[in-house]
């Protein structure tokens, strides 16, 4: 099994275009890289390749990847796009998807129907991209020998399908994990997540390689740096720091640990920065755009 990381970062990407924070004034300077939006390639020939998550930067992402590059005049090696929820930083890059090429479209029945009640995404051809509903616990075949098998995590519904109740760790087909298997190994992609209780720990258990929610350090890494007054919890993703925090939740797991999606605010994704040599003392690695892992 073969993934690269096509972009890193949480929605808004690194450098974000309206923060003049440490990390974005670092990254604009070339001190720290840049990063764009969560999305991760997988393949098993280096052909074919499974496109986890839409990103908004996709065109980009494309096109600093070979791998991704058409094999001729016209085409793509992208077979087809797996999401893992409705957010805006997984669904938009479909837009760009929309030129007359086939590939295959996997979501819940929670995302097609945003994407079915939505009619800008009428662009996508339905001739030449099928949309195909996936359900929790049941694997599917999205290439040969790659099963790929989604399963609930806890999170919220998308920023613009939130109404007047909110439950931010709801636990069903709004936001999932995917459990990629090829017969030998066994790896997750997890870029949201809200909790982690027992449950989700023994699914993770056995992998060869864990690709977890990174966004925040700490639940108000935001409100700590000036940039906003969301919390990590309010934007549904779980801290690595504390009791609860995925560093100590995730502890015991073995495998290859690699956080992803992660916020521009983070400390982690300064180099000299004690948040992010715990991080790696902890065995930990911090994702970052064109990172390629065979396992």
């Amino acid at each position: 099994m073969r993934l690269i990381v096509l972009g890193a970062a949480a929605g808004g990407g690194l450098p974000q275009w309206n923060c003049g924070c440490r990390n974005c004034a670092d990254a604009r300077a070339e001190v720290i890289p840049r990063m764009t939006q969560s999305s991760v390639a997988v393949s098993l020939d280096g052909t074919a390749w499974v496109v986890l998550n839409a990103s908004p930067d996709i065109r980009a992402q494309v096109d600093a990847c070979p791998q991704m590059h058409p094999p001729s005049l016209r085409g793509s090696p992208i077979a087809s796009v797996v999401l893992t929820n409705g957010d805006i930083d997984h669904i938009a890059g479909l837009l760009t998807l929309r030129e007359k090429t086939p590939f295959d479209l996997y979501a819940t029945s929670a995302g097609l129907e945003i994407l079915r009640g939505n009619s800008v995404f009428g662009v996508l051809d339905p001739s030449l991209v099928s949309q195909r509903q996936i359900a929790l616990d049941a694997p599917f075949e999205p290439l040969p020998g790659l099963t790929i098998t989604p399963f609930a995590v806890p999170g919220k519904v998308a920023l613009f399908l939130e109404g007047d109740t909110l439950n931010l760790e709801e636990v069903g087909e709004q936001t999932v994990g995917l459990l990629l298997e090829d017969g030998t190994t066994r790896a997750a992609y997890v870029p949201g997540c809200a909790a982690i209780p027992d449950w989700l720990i023994d699914r993770l258990g056995g992998l060869d390689a864990l690709l977890f929610d990174g966004t925040v350090w700490n639940n108000d890494d935001m409100q700590r740096t000036g940039t906003g007054e969301k919390t990590g919890a309010r934007m549904g993703h779980i801290p690595l720091n504390g009791s609860q925090g995925s560093l100590e939740r995730l502890a015991e797991l073995g495998g290859r640990k690699v956080y992803i999606h992660i916020n521009n605010t983070n400390p982690i994704l300064q180099p000299d920065s004690a948040e992010r040599a715990e991080v790696l003392r902890q065995g930990w690695e911090i994702a970052f755009d064109g990172m390629e892992m065979s396992l």
